[in-house]
């Protein structure tokens, strides 16, 4: 619920929206309730092509709304209503072939705030070839102990930079800088990919061979509700292409960039409307 009017969204169908305006067939696992923002946001996601036969419907609570506050610097707060339908995301056996089938599983810390919704998704992770934890540290919405379990589970973390201190906070008592977070990152959870995100400042990808680093890109921002998110889905369908460090997070980047300019987190857009926007950006760089 952003100050102009409600816009479709939420960390994981935001990422499986920029995926499928990607070319990257995406399904989303979700619940929603018997109201009229649940049937609007099925409509959204089916008028796209994407799947919705694993949204499941809840009979008692309702479809979540996330109220978003805007303030200085372009910094947006969250206030995440709870219990909503997606607390109680029950887990069905035509999610097995699902996940199995599928090159990748991302997952938020979010949906583990309940036990219905963790149960679910510490059952999926079992089945799934890569996992891509996408941290969203939403106060109060989150355990250290559930963090914890949850990076344990992941193959690879994506997280912003204020995350990334936030964690060393949680996990050692004691806040500490990016290089000291990412080492506490592999040598805790042994972890082969990190991908955190600066703002303006750009990105970094670490591997535990290396570091790859991409500047961020100056834009005129109309709010950054799901710049995160379209960057993960940029980084991602890259990724799934078999491009390289650089080639990922510089289209990740991009796109993150373009969404801050659009309003809400799944504005329409093409695949060329991308690539002018990248151009023209990289030639406003030289």
């Amino acid at each position: 619920m952003l100050p102009t009017g409600k816009k479709p969204g939420g960390a994981p169908m935001n990422v499986a929206y920029h995926l499928n305006r990607l070319g990257i067939h995406s399904t989303i696992i979700s619940r929603i309730g018997m109201d009229r923002e649940g049937e609007e946001l099925k409509g959204f996601l089916a008028n796209i092509g994407m799947p919705t036969e694993f949204i499941q419907t809840d009979e008692r609570y309702p479809t979540s709304k996330v109220l978003a506050h805007i303030g200085a610097d372009d910094e947006v707060t969250y206030d995440i209503v709870a219990p909503v339908a997606w607390d109680f995301i029950r887990y069905e056996h035509g999610f097995a072939r699902l996940i199995e089938d599928a090159d990748v599983l991302v997952y938020g810390s979010l949906v583990a705030r309940n036990a219905t919704s963790c149960d679910t998704l510490l059952q999926l992770l079992d089945k799934a070839r890569y996992r891509l934890f996408d941290v969203n540290l939403r106060a109060p919405h989150y355990a250290p102990d559930t963090i914890d379990l949850l990076l344990h589970q992941a193959d690879a973390v994506k997280l912003n930079i204020h995350e990334l201190h936030e964690l060393s906070g949680l996990l050692v008592n004691r806040p500490g800088n990016e290089s000291m977070g990412i080492r506490l990152l592999q040598d805790r959870y042994g972890l082969e990919e990190i991908i955190v995100t600066k703002g303006a400042q750009g990105a970094s990808y670490y591997t535990p061979q290396a570091r790859h680093d991409c500047s961020g890109i100056r834009v005129l921002v109309k709010d950054t509700v799901g710049s995160g998110d379209s960057f993960l889905a940029g980084f991602l369908a890259q990724k799934l292409r078999g491009e390289n460090s650089e080639n990922m997070l510089g289209f990740a980047t991009g796109l993150g960039a373009y969404v801050a300019t659009q309003v809400g987190a799944c504005p329409p857009y093409s695949r060329a409307d991308l690539d002018r926007f990248i151009w023209e950006k990289s030639f406003e760089a030289t």
